[in-house]
């Protein structure tokens, strides 16, 4: 095993694999946040640069290709047992498939280094999160030296938005507008792992979301692990909000989004931002962790309870719509059943549209892995049900204040659980809400009864949606954690409501599916003129300064 803390990496390292015959296949696993779901764009991105192709939909879900990277995630026990198991499962596939390699990247390998080899030998690269631009370099220096290659970065070498990338979603696109985090919250290990907050130029961010508005993307989210401290790199405490309001005048770009904010460092000025920028969608997840003062001193979360409901009562008083969404972890230690009553009643007084919420899990490196007064797993449990089941209630009780509301929902490539059987498209609405609505009745039966995808016909029933394009819909019924709009089902002229906008994400995703189907032709009409092919890396023209 080759062990290499340090960038060694030459930039004209050659990266393509080196053997005649068909091209090599690979598949990028991500387990964890959207900043791991991004990094995986950018190394799938360089592997196709590197002249790797991503393996087909069947291939991929089993992990078979001849070059299988996870990217981990280190925020919760869960997510090393996820990681283990992966690789378990791939120890068997690469028994049999000759040639193939696996790489592990993320913040668990940042933090694990050589013991993920140790632990699972048949394991070829392991890389951190300040070195994603080696990838290509050290499959092919594993390849070349049959041995496997560990390098570790200890401080950021090449900004990952620098890199190429191969977009999910040609519709909306997550870009970074930093990385690393200056908080010390003492649960969470991902200052240790992705370090000190390094911002990235106005300028810069602003030229790749125009670059992917050029290619048809009408929806972005920007990217951070404390996005509202953004500017402090550069002297710019404002940066954020200036930021947003830049976003208002890019041409063609719909709907802005961002996450994560920290409750402290949340101003007014970013509240009027959100409110007065058309573009900003009227939604917000912001973190709250426990609604205790007390847990909050201990977790150094440098804001109290009634500063956080505070900065909700303004947002909703500047945007009477806004969906808000939270964060929340049961049985941090030292909780007591008075702590936990707290952060009951600051979830009720929230009114959340959603929470992500998590039993505490104790990570070693952290703080407060060795505070005392650990709280066992059984009180744990049942107050971890006790708070979904109020957030349960809560939900429902908000979802169904928005029956009746006329909504636009951009429609999405995922599928729900029953869209098939009930022939609805799933989607989001303004908010972020998710929306399953139902197709006027003929369309629905039209497109049953077809073996191909009548979103790629030409001419296109103007009744069909493609993913990208956004229908205006009723809410008729809903759930705690999801909408149903079946308004195109009605009988009355005046309740019937369903209306199809196409757009130029909607012409780049069905350029993309006929390119991917073999079908050829230029029909991104609108979608931008000089912009990369919509299923292709994308290379932005920022330079990558290399040290050493």
């Amino acid at each position: 095993m080759s062990t290499n803390l340090l960038p060694t990496v030459p930039a004209d390292a050659p990266a393509a694999p080196s053997d005649d015959g068909p091209a090599r296949t690979y598949v990028v696993r991500t387990l964890g946040c959207q900043m791991n779901v991004h990094d995986s764009e950018h190394m799938a991105g360089m592997l196709e640069q590197a002249g790797y192709h991503r393996a087909n939909a069947h291939d991929e879900a089993r992990l078979e290709a001849d070059v299988v990277v996870v990217n981990t995630c280190a925020v919760r026990e869960n997510a090393a047992n996820k990681l283990y198991g992966n690789l378990g499962q791939l120890a068997s596939t690469k028994a049999r498939r000759p040639g193939m390699q696996i790489a592990v990247g993320g913040c668990l390998a940042q933090k694990d280094r050589e013991g993920i080899v140790e632990r699972a030998p048949w394991v070829d690269v392991v890389f951190g999160t300040h070195n994603l631009d080696a990838l290509p370099v050290l499959l092919e220096r594993a390849r070349h030296n049959e041995a496997a290659q560990v390098e570790i970065a200890e401080s950021l070498q090449v900004f990952p938005s620098t890199l190429p990338t191969k977009r999910e979603s040609v519709y909306a696109g997550w870009v970074s507008i930093s990385v690393g985090c200056n908080n010390t919250c003492t649960f969470c290990i991902v200052p240790h792992l992705r370090g000190k907050e390094r911002d990235r130029r106005p300028g810069q961010v602003l030229a790749e979301i125009e670059a992917l508005v050029a290619q048809g993307a009408i929806e972005v989210t920007l990217l951070g692990q404390n996005v509202n401290s953004y500017g402090v790199e550069f002297g710019d405490r404002g940066a954020f909000a200036k930021l947003l309001r830049a976003c208002g005048t890019i041409e063609g770009l719909e709907r802005v989004r961002f996450t994560s904010p920290h409750p402290a460092a949340f101003t007014d000025d970013v509240i009027e931002a959100m409110a007065s920028t058309h573009n900003v969608m009227p939604q917000l997840h912001m973190p709250l962790q426990s609604g205790s003062n007390q847990i909050l001193r201990t977790m150094r979360r440098s804001y109290r309870s009634e500063k956080f409901l505070g900065i909700l009562d303004r947002v909703r008083a500047a945007m009477p719509d806004a969906a808000i969404t939270t964060d929340l972890i049961v049985g941090f230690p030292g909780e007591t059943e008075a702590d936990f009553a707290e952060t009951l009643r600051v979830v009720e007084a929230s009114r959340f549209a959603s929470a992500f919420t998590f039993q505490y899990s104790p990570r070693p490196g952290t703080p407060a892995a060795s505070l005392g007064d650990q709280v066992p797993h059984e009180v744990v449990q049942e107050r971890y049900e006790r708070l979904m089941a109020l957030q349960d209630r809560v939900s429902g009780e908000e979802s169904a204040a928005q029956v009746g509301r006329t909504v636009e929902v951009l429609v999405t490539e995922g599928a729900g659980r029953k869209d098939d059987a009930s022939h609805r498209l799933t989607g989001r609405a303004a908010d972020n809400r998710l929306v399953h609505l139902a197709l006027p009745l003929d369309v629905a039966a039209a497109r049953a009864a077809l073996d191909g995808d009548d979103r790629l016909d030409e001419p296109l029933d103007p009744r069909v949606p493609r993913p990208g394009d956004v229908v205006t819909v009723r809410v008729t019924h809903s759930a705690p954690y999801h909408l149903v709009a079946d308004s195109a089902l009605a009988t009355d002229e005046a309740t019937s409501i369903y209306s199809v906008r196409r757009t130029r994400a909607g012409d780049a995703w069905a350029a993309r599916e006929r390119d991917r189907a073999g079908l050829g032709g230029d029909h991104a009409h609108g979608a931008g003129t000089g912009a990369a092919s919509a299923g292709g890396p994308v290379v932005l023209g920022i330079p990558a300064v290399r040290k050493g």
